[in-house]
């Protein structure tokens, strides 16, 4: 999930920094972009697996359930972000794969290629706030050495970059050019190379967090 997360980010960030110096459209640039999207909805699968099938019990009774491919459980905090990204990242493969298409209207570029990148963006600002709140258990905290915490913050900027990048890219109908490409061409890069830095970030999380497992598993042992 990491590494599927990385290389989606990697490409986002790839690709909007080539856009930035290109000085005409490129069908290269488009399909970094639909890789990326393609990358991140592989990840974000595997994030809301994880979610559906969490271990609910504690302690040496504790049992992995059988894997389970999809749940409705609205109550929990970490479904309904995995959930929300994994639609996020949907739209951003409705909204790239469209942009490959040249020859679009205004209008259809805004309703194909910016409005379920606009869609997308929401859904990943939604999702990493929720994330956010459930390593704080509120809405805002300060815990600078928390590794979850770091990693939490991060895609919360992302997703703000990605925010801004899909409002100034709205193609103004009077001239057909977006608000602002420069920012908007920024606000992804900087989306991306936060959301690339997350993503590494979860692997040395992921061993701390097995490391404690096995120790709870030892101790629960030593203790029967």
């Amino acid at each position: 999930m990491s590494v599927l997360f990385a290389l989606g980010s990697l490409c986002f960030a790839a690709a909007a920094i080539a856009a930035q110096w290109a000085s005409s459209p490129r069908p290269g640039i488009d399909v970094t972009f639909f890789a990326g999207s393609i990358l991140f909805t592989a990840a974000a699968c595997l994030q809301y697996l994880e979610a559906v099938n969490v271990v609910r019990l504690v302690g040496p009774k504790a049992r992995r359930p059988r894997l389970r491919r999809a749940s409705w459980e609205p109550e929990r905090i970490d479904w309904l972000a995995s959930s929300t990204q994994l639609a996020g990242t949907i739209f951003f493969n409705i909204s790239t794969f469209a942009a490959m298409k040249h020859g679009l209207s205004t209008s259809q570029s805004n309703r194909r290629v910016w409005a379920p990148d606009a869609f997308g963006s929401v859904c990943f600002l939604v999702s990493s706030t929720l994330a956010y709140g459930e390593v704080c258990h509120r809405w805002f905290c300060l815990h600078w050495r928390s590794l979850p915490w770091r990693i939490a913050v991060l895609n919360l900027l992302g997703s703000i970059a990605f925010g801004a990048a899909a409002v100034a890219s709205l193609l103004e109908p009077s001239s057909g050019e977006p608000l602002s490409a420069r920012i908007a061409n920024a606000g992804t890069a900087l989306g991306g190379v936060c959301f690339l830095i997350a993503a590494v970030a979860l692997m040395p999380e992921a061993a701390a967090e097995e490391r404690a497992s096995v120790a709870g598993q030892h101790a629960s042992r030593a203790g029967a």
